[in-house]
C-alpha cells in the first residue's frame, strides 16, 4: 500500500464541457476512496495545462502523481516531473495507451486505481531527442507529415478512423523520402527512407502482440528504418502503426544506445509520443536506463 504520508495527485487530461468535467472528476475522486485512499484531482483540457496542472501537485507535495489520459498525457506529466522524486501511476483513458498496457497496467479504471493504491513500484527506462522525452516512440517522416494532417480536424470514434485513413492516402500520394545519415553508437550509416522509427526499448515485431515491447528495462533504443518503397507496402506499414502502434514488414532493426540523425533540413518534423514538434538538426536520441519510477501490477516485476 501506499504510505499515508504519500500525498497523491491525479492529473486529468478531459476534453468535454464543464458538466462532463465534473462527473469525471468525481468517478476518479470516488474510485480512490472506495479503494481507501483519497487523492486531489486536478482537470487539464491542453499540454499547457497538464504542465501547469503538473506544477501544481508538485508545489503542493504530491509524493505520487497519476497522469489519467492518453499516451500524449502520460508524456506530459511525466515530462514535467522531471528533477522531481515522483513515483508515477498511470490511469488508461486513452484510445491506444501503449505505455500502460507495455507495463502490464489493467485497461479498465477501478482495476488500474487498485493498482496505484497497492503500491508496488519498479523502475523503468525513458528516452529523449533534443532533450524531449518520450516513453513509446519517436518518428520522422511520412508519420509526423500524417499526424500532423490529422490533427488539423480533431474527431472521435468512428470519424477519427476516417480522418486518420484520409490523411494517411494524402501524404502518401507524394510518397515523400528522406535522405539522412544515421550514426548508431558511433557508427555512421547512409540510408533513403519514407519513415524511421525510434522506440524507448525494441518492439516486438511479430506475432499477435506485435507492436509491443516485452521489456521497458533493456537500456537500449530500438531503431527502425522502412525499406519499403511502394506505394502499397508503405499505406499498410502506416496503418499499422496509426491503429496499432505495430510498425511491421520491410525494415531494417537495430539495438543502441544513442543514434544521432543528420538532415538535409536545418529543422525537421519529428513525432514524439503521437504529438508532432519541429526540432533543429542533427536530431541527437539517447536512452535514460531505469529513470522513471512508476506503480505497477506486482506480477509486473515491481519492488
Amino acid at each position: 500500500m501506499l504510505a499515508p504520508d504519500e500525498a497523491t495527485a491525479v492529473i486529468l487530461n478531459v476534453t468535454a464541457g464543464a458538466r462532463a468535467t465534473d462527473e469525471r472528476v468525481q468517478e476518479v475522486e470516488q474510485l480512490f476512496r472506495a479503494a481507501g485512499r483519497e487523492a486531489t484531482v486536478l482537470a487539464a483540457h491542453s499540454g499547457s495545462e497538464l504542465a501547469t496542472a503538473t506544477a501544481a501537485a508538485i508545489a503542493s507535495g504530491a509524493k505520487v502523481i497519476v497522469a489519467a489520459g492518453g499516451d500524449g498525457t502520460v508524456n506530459s506529466v511525466v515530462s514535467a516531473m522531471q528533477g522531481h522524486d515522483i513515483t508515477l501511476g498511470v490511469l488508461p483513458l486513452g484510445t491506444l495507451n501503449h505505455f500502460s498496457k507495455d507495463l502490464g497496467i489493467p485497461q479498465e479504471l477501478a482495476q488500474a486505481v487498485a493498482v496505484i493504491v497497492a503500491g508496488h513500484r519498479t523502475q523503468v527506462d525513458v528516452a529523449e531527442v533534443n532533450g524531449r522525452l518520450f516513453l513509446n516512440n519517436s518518428s520522422l517522416g511520412l508519420y509526423p507529415r500524417i499526424v500532423e494532417l490529422r490533427q488539423r480536424f480533431p474527431a472521435h470514434g468512428m470519424r477519427k478512423w476516417i480522418i486518420a485513413g484520409w490523411a494517411t492516402f494524402r501524404v502518401l500520394r507524394h510518397n515523400p523520402t528522406l535522405g539522412l545519415r544515421l550514426v548508431v553508437d558511433g557508427e555512421p550509416v547512409l540510408r533513403r527512407t519514407s519513415l524511421v522509427m525510434i522506440g524507448n526499448n525494441p518492439y516486438r515485431m511479430t506475432g499477435l502482440d506485435a507492436g509491443g515491447r516485452d521489456s521497458l528495462t533493456t537500456g537500449e533504443l530500438g531503431v527502425y528504418v522502412v525499406q519499403a518503397r511502394r506505394r502499397w507496402h508503405l499505406l499498410r506499414l502506416v496503418w499499422r502503426m496509426l491503429s496499432k502502434g505495430e510498425l511491421t514488414g520491410q525494415l531494417e532493426m537495430v539495438s543502441a544506445e544513442s543514434v544521432t540523425i543528420e538532415a538535409r533540413h536545418h529543422f525537421v518534423r519529428v513525432a514524439v509520443d503521437g504529438e508532432v514538434a519541429v526540432l533543429k538538426a542533427p536530431l541527437e536520441y539517447k536512452i535514460r536506463p531505469l529513470a522513471l519510477d512508476v506503480l505497477v501490477p506486482a506480477t509486473a516485476g515491481a519492488r
